[in-house]
């Protein structure tokens, strides 16, 4: 059995979902799902309205964002049957929303809030592969998705009960699940962090040990560069989880930093892959690959600031964008040329600090016989005195 992740932009539209149905049947696998592009950003700016206590500015995004889902409704859907039965779905969970604009809202019911898009997008997945005729089953991450008293992830809980869940449904065909949301030690509604659904997905591969983790996106897989500031990069095949992890860690956004340890402790691999376009091979993520094998450079978010002024003069003077090996290239000079300014600049410090205390020994010097001729002085003046 695999674990499937799809990223919001996946989910994005109810065109996206219809091609990521046609991705997930035909095996009997763990699908596991973000909320739609969007709405998280969403039902952050509602929970930000109520900390304010603005109720009027909080239905006023609860209300567009329904109205935005009721849309995908009408294109997702065939019958009226499923039509009705996603409405209700829809309905259920923005009136959940909208009780939180009248009580006192705090962290707890913030997190309650944000729970709600990957509780919707599953559901309406779900519904879909159903209105298909696919066997698929629901199973709530709330029921066996937990974190410790640490806040951090409970494995042996996980295991056991999402295992028990998966007996409970030998005759599907498919899971679909939430990815993100859990509940802590104390069996309130949690979360896992942003970019959280990674975490997710290993977690579950981890707890039923699963043949392969795949985590489906809009890129194919882990490039060679920042396609954001440079042209005609390309994915890298292969990959140790060692460097997948540092990749992420500094700034490979496909990727959640955290989301690999329970994959690589359980020597289970992770492939990226591109949900618009499946037939690409992405990168493959593994303890089998040897390190040092694959070049792999990325841009974190603070080298890509510190550089932004350079290439952006490059492309005025040039009128094009940098290849990978002038990149490169430019970030070597300059770094070279902080080196050299830093290094320029401690040894004029040094230099200054050696001037300082010749100045402070010569005037030493100077100083000393006169100290010591009235001292010597002093004392014969008041005996004969």
């Amino acid at each position: 059995m695999k674990v499937l992740k799809f990223g919001g932009t996946s989910v994005g539209s109810a065109q996206r979902m219809k091609g990521v149905a046609k991705l997930i049947t035909g095996e009997r696998n763990i699908v596991v799902l973000s909320a739609m592009s969007g709405t998280t950003n969403s039902l952050v700016e509602i929970s930000d309205y109520l900390y304010k206590k603005n109720p009027d500015g909080a239905n006023e995004v609860i209300n567009k964002l329904a109205q935005k889902y009721y849309g995908h409704i009408e294109e997702l859907y065939s019958t009226d049957e499923y039509k009705q039965k996603a409405k209700e779905l829809i309905k259920h969970h923005f009136d959940h929303i909208r009780t939180f604009t009248k009580d006192l809202f705090t962290l707890f019911e913030e997190k309650v809030v944000l729970a709600q898009g990957e509780l919707i997008s599953t559901g309406m997945m779900n519904l879909y592969l159903n209105e298909c005729g696919v066997n698929s089953v629901l199973i709530p991450a709330l029921d066996y998705m937990r974190t410790d008293k640490n806040a951090e992830p409970d494995p042996v809980y996980i295991k056991e009960k999402l295992v028990k869940l998966l007996d409970e449904h030998k005759d599907a065909d498919l899971f679909i699940t939430q990815g993100y949301i859990c509940r802590n030690a104390y069996g309130e509604i949690d979360n896992l962090q942003r970019g959280g659904s990674d975490y997710s997905a290993s977690l579950i591969g981890a707890a039923i040990g699963a043949e392969e983790i795949q985590i489906w996106t809009d890129i194919d897989g882990m490039h060679n560069n920042d396609p954001r500031i440079v042209e005609k990069t390309s994915p890298v095949r292969h990959l140790h989880f060692e460097e997948a992890a540092e990749l992420a860690y500094f700034g490979a956004k496909i990727l959640h930093p955290t989301c690999i340890l329970p994959a690589k402790l359980n020597n289970i691999p992770v492939r990226l892959l591109n949900t618009m376009q499946p037939e690409a091979p992405g990168t493959m993520i593994s303890n089998m690959t040897e390190k040092g094998k694959t070049l792999a450079f990325q841009v974190s978010e603070e080298l890509f600031q510190r550089v932004k002024e350079y290439l952006e003069a490059y492309e005025k003077a040039y009128h094009r964008r940098l290849t990978q090996k002038e990149f490169v290239i430019g970030l070597i000079e300059q770094a070279l040329e902080e080196a050299e300014e830093e290094f320029e600049a401690a040894r004029a410090d040094e230099y200054e600090k050696q001037i300082e205390g010749c100045r402070e020994s010569t005037a030493d010097e100077d100083a000393e016989p006169d100290d010591i001729e009235e001292t010597d002085e002093s004392p014969e003046e008041e005996t004969y005195a």
